[in-house]
């Protein structure tokens, strides 16, 4: 896989965003982009001041190659998805060139405009798969530096950066160096930070923080905990269930599995009640389903009706709650897996001697995959609720390497995916939850959905004409994969929460919007001279 952090530093893009607008787009290597009346294509003119590291002018050649390459062989198979609406790439003339779509796609523009731009000459022509050991040329602020295999890699700046005056990228990549270093695990990693050896760190973790993030160093000052609050996505952080395996097929097993999930005292007792729950997909958007579905949802969903789960035509899907037991819409953890029993039941499984079984005798064992050396301690809770049932859940610790493998094979019952958010979604969801990514190795459609239903409102949200259209298919697809239990959703931080060394560097004192945590401190902090040791 590429080293952490490569594309946002090596390569620019014919556009970017902003950290205060949420589905604002400007020009970086574009200085200008047309967009026709028809929205069956959008042309990109470049800026004739744009540069690779190798001095060579950033031609529309380059652009075509970067995207020739992107959906070659060599590449994730999401490549191919995200951009299966694109017919084409013309050259207009060394600057100028155009991208031709299949169908309108409002995103389209913004997304072939978001794809890294690289040089033609960067391999020499050899197959992508074989330049792993050779320089990027890139346009981006930064170049590579010196590279330790397994340990760490360094990014050091362009002084000759063409685009470091632009009005776009003005106050930004202001570190000289920038040193990615690579640990074992998280424990490893925060030891270092204690130690000194880095500088900034990402928590995600909720325990982490509150009882491990400490040390002489804190009590210092040197190092600083801070919590900053964004307003970006839910995202859909989820236990993942792998509908291609037959004891996860049905959805009556799957909803069973999701009232087992006591969130409200995992919060309570482990979170330090740092959590807020996951509801949907869209959660903290104006695509987000509420209520019951109005017409327009309806007239979407209904065509499916016989394929979609009754549920889905009714309010909104809520999460399983335990914190109101004398409440008859909440109930308690009892009222849960008496629920949860009886959708086993219908499902055709009973409980025979302490296991849960099926029709033909055999016993509901799920594994639960995970690279997390702390995962075990999160999944025990629900592991205790699941055995009440019958059912047995053997948690399945493996390396990192292995663990992408069975992934990409999809060779797993269920895992815990964090599924980054998105204000404004597209065609990338067709690889989450398409039909043919289910079927599509290394795709992102871990749990195997395959529905027309969704595959028609994912193609209506992608296709549509104004903003109410692609409202109506993001609420109506939020409510069918909700409701068929495909993620059992986990919980969200309202808060980035970045350990960094306040003597070594300086952040502005304006927190964006919509910005994540580490790209936020590389892209937009500083360095400042440590104080005078008296």
């Amino acid at each position: 896989s590429a080293p952490a952090y490569l594309g946002d530093l090596l390569f620019d893009t014919l556009l970017t965003g902003s950290l205060d607008e949420a589905g604002a787009a400007y020009g970086l290597l574009a200085e200008d982009v047309a967009v026709a009346p028809d929205r069956l294509s959008a042309t990109f003119r470049l800026r004739p001041e744009a540069r690779f590291h190798n001095g060579d002018a950033v031609t529309a050649q380059d652009v075509k190659h970067s995207f020739d390459t992107l959906m070659g062989p060599y590449t994730s198979p999401a490549y191919k998805t995200l951009l299966v609406d694109v017919a084409g790439v013309d050259l207009l003339d060394a600057r100028t060139v155009r991208y031709r779509f299949k169908r309108p796609n409002r995103e389209l523009p913004l997304t072939v405009g978001g794809l890294p731009v690289f040089s033609h000459k960067w391999g020499q022509g050899k197959p992508f798969d074989q330049v792993v050991m050779d320089e990027p040329i890139g346009s981006g602020p930064y170049r590579i530096g010196p590279v330790k295999f397994g340990k760490d890699i360094t990014y050091v700046r362009d002084p000759n950066y063409w685009a470091r005056d632009l009005n776009v990228k003005r106050g930004t990549d202001n570190f000289d160096r920038v040193l990615i270093k690579i640990y074992k695990d998280n424990t490893a990693r925060l030891e270092a930070l204690k130690a000194g050896e880095f500088d900034l760190m990402a928590f995600y973790s909720a325990g982490d923080w509150a009882r491990r993030v400490n040390g002489p160093r804190f009590k210092s000052g040197e190092l600083v905990k801070g919590e900053f609050r964004h307003k970006l996505p839910t995202g859909f952080q989820s236990y993942v269930l792998n509908s291609r395996r037959p004891f996860l097929s049905d959805v009556r097993v799957r909803e069973a599995l999701g009232l087992a999930i006591d969130y409200e005292w995992m919060n309570r007792q482990m979170f330090y009640n740092a959590y807020t729950r996951v509801k949907g997909i869209f959660g903290n958007t104006d695509c987000a389903a509420t209520g019951t579905p109005d017409a327009a949802q309806l007239a979407l969903m209904e065509p499916f009706r016989a394929q979609i789960p009754p549920a889905a035509f009714g309010p909104a899907y809520e999460p399983p709650r335990t914190d109101r037991p004398h409440d008859p819409k909440v109930g308690g953890q009892r009222e849960n897996l008496r629920r949860a029993q009886q959708l086993l039941v219908q499902a055709g499984w009973t409980v025979q001697d302490g296991e849960l079984r099926n029709a033909q005798g055999q016993p509901m064992v799920l594994e639960y995959l995970d690279s997390n050396e702390g995962g075990a301690r999160v999944v025990t809770p629900w592991m205790r609720n699941l055995d009440k049932l019958g059912i047995r859940l053997v948690y399945r610790p493996v390396d990192f390497a292995l663990y992408q493998q069975r992934l990409q094979k999809f060779d797993f019952d269920i895992t815990t995916i964090a599924y980054q958010g998105t204000l404004n979604p597209g065609q990338e969801y067709a690889d989450l939850f398409g039909s043919k990514a289910a079927d599509t190795e290394d795709s992102g459609n871990l749990a195997g959905v395959k529905s027309p239903a969704v595959d028609s409102l994912i193609s209506h949200m992608v296709g549509a004409d104004t903003r109410p259209e692609f409202l109506a298919a993001c609420r109506a697809l939020e409510r069918v994969v909700s409701h068929s239990h495909y993620l059992l959703p986990q919980w969200y931080s309202p808060v980035h929460r970045l350990a960094y060394n306040a003597w070594r560097l300086q952040k502005p004192d304006v927190v964006p919007p919509y910005f994540r945590g580490e790209t936020w401190a590389m892209e937009t902090w500083w360095a400042r001279q440590p104080p005078k040791v008296k």
